[in-house]
């Protein structure tokens, strides 16, 4: 039984950056009437076990956004290589933190159901270090691509192994079921605080999957099955393709209330 005193201690985190390679400053992009950044702070407010949520961003422009909708907000250091990074400083001034949450800050869609998921299993066990999603495949394209991580697990529910490539390979054939890989991480305080200074392997190194850095150094990554299916925004397209998502829920609200009258 997870007792209620422990929300308190559990801080989400969304890192937030203006820069982006492929589309800069979506962070701010308008989304049925509101930014994206809205939106995700909102979903993320929503989980059960949270007891803060804040932002940490490098940008002024986003620090004032985040202040105009009413959200907690850090300005961090603008030279951290990795969002894992952005959310360890702000962890470090929250001491009495027990887990941290690290949610994406480009999904809009985050369902809070999948985080609550993600942060039971190191409330409810305390040796777990860090936590994360998988969501069987449905797709068959996406076993072989390389942009969708998969994850393979032991019969613990803990990571095995995560991988670009296709794992389990069916060397004979036969049927099998292919994970892929949700990126959104729940974190003992004090093992975040520690991450950045563990060393870099040649699995990471090989993979450019920065969750391989615990495997490599001996920790265990619990791995909670979710329905949910990530929608991350990374292009003007994906914007496009969320929007309509949003477009087709609003429609069968309004129906369902007509029906209703």
């Amino acid at each position: 039984m997870v007792r209620s005193r422990v929300h308190r201690n559990i801080l989400a985190v969304i890192p937030a950056r203006y820069a982006s390679s492929r589309f800069p400053g979506k962070a701010l992009a308008r989304l049925d009437s509101r930014t994206m950044l809205e939106h995700v702070y909102e979903r993320v407010s929503m989980a059960r076990y949270l007891g803060s949520v804040i932002i940490a961003t490098d940008d002024h422009r986003i620090y004032q956004e985040a202040r105009r909708f009413g959200a907690r907000v850090q300005m961090t250091r603008d030279d951290h290589v990795s969002g894992t990074d952005r959310v360890a400083e702000v962890a470090s001034a929250f001491e009495n933190a027990e887990l941290v949450v690290n949610v994406q800050g480009d999904e809009p869609l985050i369902d809070p159901a999948a985080i609550d998921a993600a942060v039971l299993p190191l409330l409810e066990e305390p040796a777990i270090p860090m936590g994360t999603l998988k969501k069987r495949i449905e797709d068959p394209r996406e076993i072989t691509d390389p942009n969708v991580v998969k994850v393979v697990t032991d019969r613990f529910q803990n990571a095995i192994y995560f991988s670009r490539s296709t794992i389990p390979y069916m060397r004979d054939g036969g049927a099998v079921t292919h994970y892929k890989h949700i990126g959104l991480y729940v974190y003992k305080r004090d093992f975040l605080l520690r991450y950045s200074g563990f060393s870099v392997g040649p699995l990471e190194q090989a993979e450019k999957l920065e969750q391989l850095r615990a495997l490599e150094n001996g920790f265990k990554i619990r791995v909670v099955e979710t329905d949910y299916e990530s929608l991350g925004v990374d292009t003007p397209a994906d914007l496009e393709r969320v929007e309509s998502l949003f477009r087709a829920g609003r429609n069968a609200v309004t129906k369902e209330m007509i029906q209703n009258g």
